[in-house]
C-alpha cells in the first residue's frame, strides 16, 4: 500500500519569523556596524577629534547619566505623542481622500495633483508659514507631521483599490450590487495589503515630520528634535547620539508595530507583508 501524497497544505512552507536563521543575518550585520564604530572611535579619529563619534558604550552611558537621560525620555515622550497624533490624523485623511477620488475619475482628475503638490512642496519652506499660523507648540508640530505622512496613505490606499480584478468588479455589476457594496465588500478588502504598506512608510514619516516640528518650533514642549539641536550647539557629543539612537529606535518601533498589525488582521489570507 503506497503512502498517500502530501497535500498541498501539507507542503505549503510559510516563512520562519524566530529562530536562528531569523535572527542571525541582521544580529551579525549590527555587530560589524558597532564593531566598525568602534575602529572608527578609537583607530581612525585622532584623540582630539573623538568628540566627532564617540564610542557605543559612551553612547550608551548617557542615557544613565542625571543629567542628560530624565530630559532625553521626557523629549521622545512628547514627540512619541506628536508623532502618533498626527500619523493618526494622516490616515484618516489619507484612506478617506482616497475613497473619495475613487468614485469617479473626474474626482481622482481633480484631487490628485494636490496630493502631489504636498509631497513635493518642500517641507522646510512651509514650516515658519504653519508656525505663523497656528503657533509654535502642539498643533503646529502635528500639522507638519501630517504633511509629511500623508502622501503615502492617499497614493497606496488609491492604488490598493484600483487593484481589484476586473472580473470581481464585474460580478458584483451583474449581482445590481450599490458601489457603497462595491467599496464596502470588495474593494476595501482587497486594498487591505497597500493601506498598510502605506501605513508603515507614513509611521517612519510621522516620526521624521515630529523632529523636524521640534527643529523648528524651539518654544513650548521640547521633542527630541529640540533636544538634539540643544546638544548639537553645546557639543554634547554622547548624549546628541544617544537622542539620535533613541529617536531612530522610536521610529523602527512604530514601524514594526503596523508590520505585526497587518500580520496580524490580513497575514492569515495574504501572506507575509
Amino acid at each position: 500500500m503506497s503512502a498517500p501524497e502530501p497535500t498541498a497544505a501539507a507542503t505549503l512552507r510559510l516563512p520562519i519569523r524566530g529562530g536562528v536563521q531569523y535572527w542571525a543575518p541582521p544580529l551579525t550585520v549590527a555587530g560589524l556596524i558597532i564593531g566598525l564604530w568602534y575602529f572608527v572611535s578609537y583607530v581612525f579619529l585622532d584623540p582630539s577629534r573623538s568628540y566627532l563619534l564617540p564610542p557605543p558604550h559612551e553612547v550608551i552611558a548617557a542615557y544613565w547619566d542625571p543629567a542628560f537621560g530624565p530630559d532625553m525620555f521626557e523629549a521622545l515622550w512628547n514627540t512619541a505623542i506628536v508623532a502618533l497624533t498626527g500619523l493618526a490624523i494622516a490616515i484618516v485623511l489619507g484612506v478617506s481622500w482616497a475613497i473619495t477620488m475613487n468614485q469617479a475619475a473626474w474626482v481622482e482628475r481633480s484631487l490628485y495633483p494636490y496630493a502631489v503638490i504636498l509631497q513635493t512642496i518642500p517641507i522646510l519652506a512651509l514650516v515658519p508659514l504653519i508656525g505663523f499660523w497656528f503657533g509654535f507648540d502642539f498643533t503646529a508640530r502635528v500639522i507638519v507631521t501630517i504633511l509629511i505622512a500623508l502622501f503615502p496613505m492617499v497614493s497606496n490606499t488609491l492604488f490598493g483599490l484600483k487593484s481589484v480584478e476586473q472580473g470581481h468588479r464585474e460580478l458584483f455589476i451583474l449581482q445590481r450590487a450599490s458601489q457603497w457594496t462595491i467599496l464596502r465588500k470588495l474593494q476595501f478588502p482587497a486594498a487591505l495589503p497597500a493601506i498598510f504598506t502605506g501605513m508603515r512608510i507614513s509611521a517612519g514619516l510621522a516620526v521624521v515630520g515630529a523632529i523636524v516640528g521640534d527643529f523648528f518650533f524651539q518654544r513650548g514642549t521640547r521633542g527630541i528634535g529640540g533636544l538634539i539641536s540643544l546638544y548639537q550647539a553645546r557639543l554634547n557629543a554622547e548624549p546628541l547620539f544617544a537622542s539620535i539612537l533613541l529617536a531612530s529606535v522610536f521610529g523602527v518601533i512604530v514601524f514594526w508595530f503596523f508590520g505585526w498589525l497587518a500580520t496580524r488582521m490580513i497575514g492569515r489570507w495574504h501572506g507575509p507583508i
